[in-house]
């Protein structure tokens, strides 16, 4: 893309000397060197004028680091799509979250993870052992030993408590805590406040709600708990439900390619407002030019900067956008350089509940055929809405037109599960979790419009 741009080593450098990272970043994307997410996963051929440009994992992967870990991305295409992960990026990662963890005054915290089996929650555990944050408390929640899931999973988490144990330290077995039933976590949490400490859990958006509603109805007192979230929009309704519990929660946002993307203000103007990461991951908005070229004008495109990241990304879109601006707040985090911030990050083409998350074209699939082909009727009669209850909790419904006629419901969401599960990897793995905690209901109604008289596959209601 650079040599079709007509920019070499050199003329990048001086660029780079001129603009800034940022500015740089954006004379490269009006020249046509980005990656949009459908290219950037192989979905659809990158073109630039008349050259075809082959991109592909192999490709992208970055020569200089090396492949300890093989983990996967979260959101399937179809295939798994692994990815290298070197050692040293999680060490860079631990130095980072050290740091972060000095900024919110965690001293005398005790750290734990609510999670599910596999790369999510291996580099979570990994992260904090680097950073001399060792937790204390693995949770999981999914049954590690649940029928179906591949072997790698358990052997990933064996020959990760060998490994440290040959370095001297112990790491916790993950506990099974489905989300249906998060009593244990919050005796526990309860038990290291009584001692004087502060506990800290690395989980989800609706997960940390969770536990806070299970302590709420216990009439138990979370103030001093600490909670790091992600995977979700920490948004106003969802915040205020964990603040109401008298717990403090600060979002991250990561991705497995490029690691470190934002992390949530100390001194926030929004529930979700984040320092850009600067020093792992670059990022600038598409802009109004990016909506000649398909995308959102708030779309984030992202460039690696660690020379050991997985891939090698130069404006690189992963489906999402935010709002983006620079401004002074005063935290600590401002003080030590990230200076930038972004807020309201909503992904354009995912569809992300309770940590997890589906493309539009495995959705797509299952509402178009799977179940037109089951339970009768049109592609036009089936819908995804992703919905946020008043109390904050993430909510997904499946619209059925009433012109399908009669249904066993209870056979619908069976099918439904089993569709999206296919696979024995991540993609069970979601399934499982997400019909633990029955994020799914049925609604017999005719699928929504847009304002343009479209009927999407997803679509996003906010409150």
């Amino acid at each position: 893309m650079l040599r079709l741009a007509g920019c070499e080593y050199g003329d990048l450098a001086k660029l780079v000397k001129k603009e800034g990272m940022e500015g740089a970043l954006g004379v490269l994307f009006r020249n046509g060197v980005y990656l949009s997410v459908n290219e950037y996963k192989g979905r659809v051929p990158t073109l630039r004028g008349s050259s075809t440009i082959e991109v592909g994992s192999d490709v992208l992967s970055n020569p200089h680091s090396q492949s300890h870990l093989r983990l996967h991305t979260s959101g399937s295409s179809g295939q798994s799509t692994f990815v290298p992960v070197d050692l040293a990026f999680i060490r860079e990662r631990s130095v980072n979250h050290r740091l972060l963890i000095e900024a919110r005054r965690g001293s005398l915290w005790r750290f734990a993870v609510w999670g599910v089996p596999g790369n999510t929650d291996i580099v979570r555990v990994l992260e904090l052992h680097g950073s001399g944050a060792r937790p204390i408390r693995w949770f999981s929640q999914v049954d590690p030993g649940a029928h179906g899931l591949h072997p790698r999973y358990r052997w990933s988490i064996r020959l990760m408590r060998w490994a440290a144990r040959l370095t001297g330290f112990a790491l916790p077995w993950p506990e099974f805590v489905p989300l249906s039933d998060p009593w244990p976590i919050v005796h526990w949490l309860r038990r290291v406040l009584d001692s004087g400490h502060k506990p800290h859990i690395t989980t989800w958006v609706s997960s940390a709600i969770r536990i806070c509603q299970a302590a709420s109805s216990l009439g138990i007192d979370m103030a001093g708990t600490q909670f790091t979230v992600g995977g979700e929009p920490l948004t106003g309704a969802r915040l205020a439900m964990i603040q109401k519990s008298g717990a403090v929660a600060v979002p991250r946002f990561m991705s497995v390619e490029c690691g470190y993307i934002g992390y949530g203000c100390l001194n926030p103007e929004a529930s979700d407002d984040y320092h850009s990461m600067s020093d792992f991951t670059a990022a600038i908005r598409a802009g109004q030019e990016g909506v000649r070229r398909g995308f959102p004008p708030e779309a984030l495109l992202l460039t690696s900067i660690r020379p050991s990241s997985p891939f090698i990304l130069l404006n690189v879109s992963l489906g999402d956008q935010a709002h983006m601006e620079r401004r002074p707040c005063g935290c600590p985090l401002e003080k030590l350089g990230w200076s930038n911030h972004f807020r309201q990050v909503r992904s354009f083409e995912k569809l992300t509940s309770g940590g997890m998350t589906f493309l539009d074209r495995d959705i797509v699939h299952v509402l178009e055929k799977t179940l037109p082909s089951l339970f009768g009727g049109t592609p036009l009669d089936y819908q995804l809405v992703e919905e946020e209850t008043e109390e904050g909790s993430p909510q997904i419904l499946l619209l059925i037109s009433p012109e399908v006629g009669q249904l066993d419901t209870q056979e619908v969401l069976r099918c439904f599960y089993q569709a999206i599960g296919q696979g024995s990897g991540a993609e069970r793995v979601m399934s499982l979790q997400w019909k633990s905690a029955g994020f799914i209901s049925i609604r017999r109604q005719t699928p929504r419009t847009t304002q343009t008289g479209k009927i999407l596959h997803l679509l996003k209601t906010t409150k």
